[in-house]
């Protein structure tokens, strides 16, 4: 990847209903402008975000959704109130951004739930988008949500026991018993809840044996914010119909996209990047043998950057 940058400007921007939402910008400010859509939900920009994109090329605009990062209030925070941190706010604010940064059209580029929130907001602004770039596809269909917290565990069993242990006996909606419990009064209840979904989280993302989360992950703060986000949006289901991003494809015609996504990707396995890929004829599909759903495995972080490269001038 690039080397790191500083932003070389950031701030807030007031969306509503209490929030800021948190920004920066690196690279060239003339550059061709792109926005930076992180997964999730819940995780907030990590710091080698922008290392992604040609600094002399693009304006990379980095975004915190709203509830994590820097954005303000932090979902982290028991008072702060999920009810206006939904996936229609957050497209809300993505374009609310793009008037606030005065651009007048830009590439999205998103990862994991990033792609889920990237394609819906391409999907509700096409005319604002010139080009998409998603990694580790999803699209949060219900099947999708139910494989990574029910289905995935026939796979990694060890871990899917202590998973479904820490729901609480009888539990059989594993995501809306830990939503329960990260909205719990009790926070000892709360702080379990969130290192017990981290935890199973951060089991399924790499298939390699020495994986290590990130240094973000040994933070109380962050675990809760991204575990409560995460138990807040999959409870919902993402508040859309059963495939609606997948039908609303046709509304994406005409905008390039080259979509990133690892063959052993069990997080989000290979079948929703193709069948999104079939559906979307300006798509390109770019499968990294032997990678899973982490950013970090072998050939993911050239793949990515080789996509962006070719979008870099368009």
């Amino acid at each position: 990847m690039y080397p790191e940058i500083e932003p070389y400007a950031q701030g807030m921007v007031d969306v509503g209903d209490g929030n800021l939402v948190f920004w920066a910008e690196c690279g060239n400010p003339e550059g061709k402008p792109v926005v930076y859509l992180h997964g999730g939900p819940g995780t907030g920009c990590s710091p080698g975000a922008a290392r992604q994109f040609d600094p002399r090329a693009y304006r990379v605009v980095l975004m915190d959704q709203r509830g994590s990062g820097r954005s303000r209030p932090h979902a982290s925070e028991y008072s702060t109130d999920l009810s206006v941190n939904t996936t229609a706010h957050l497209v809300a604010d993505i374009e609310r951004l793009r008037e606030h940064r005065g651009i007048e059209r830009w590439m999205v580029f998103g990862g994991s739930w990033g792609s889920t929130l990237g394609l819906r907001y391409a999907q509700s602004f096409p005319h604002r988008v010139t080009e998409v770039v998603l990694v580790a596809v999803t699209t949060s269909r219900y099947a999708e949500l139910d494989w990574l917290y029910h289905g995935l565990g026939m796979l990694f069993p060890e871990q899917w026991a202590r998973f479904r242990e820490g729901a609480g006996e009888g539990a059989t909606d594993l995501v809306a018993a830990y939503d329960a419990l990260l909205n719990d009064p009790d926070p000892a209840v709360r702080g379990k809840a969130a290192t017990d979904w981290t935890d199973w989280e951060s089991s399924i993302v790499s298939l390699d044996p020495d994986y290590r989360p990130g240094p973000r992950m040994a933070d109380p703060a962050w675990r809760m914010a991204f575990a409560r986000l995460c138990a807040h949006y999959f409870r919902h289901r993402v508040w859309l119909a059963d495939g609606e991003v997948m039908r609303d494809v046709e509304r994406l015609r005409g905008i390039p996209a080259i979509l990133v996504h690892g063959r052993l990707d069990l997080q989000g396995p290979l079948g929703t990047a193709w069948e999104l890929a079939r559906r979307w004829p300006d798509a390109e599909l770019v499968v990294v043998p032997g990678a899973s759903h982490a950013a970090s495995d072998p050939g993911m972080a050239e793949a990515v950057v080789a996509a962006t490269d070719r979008f870099a001038r368009r």
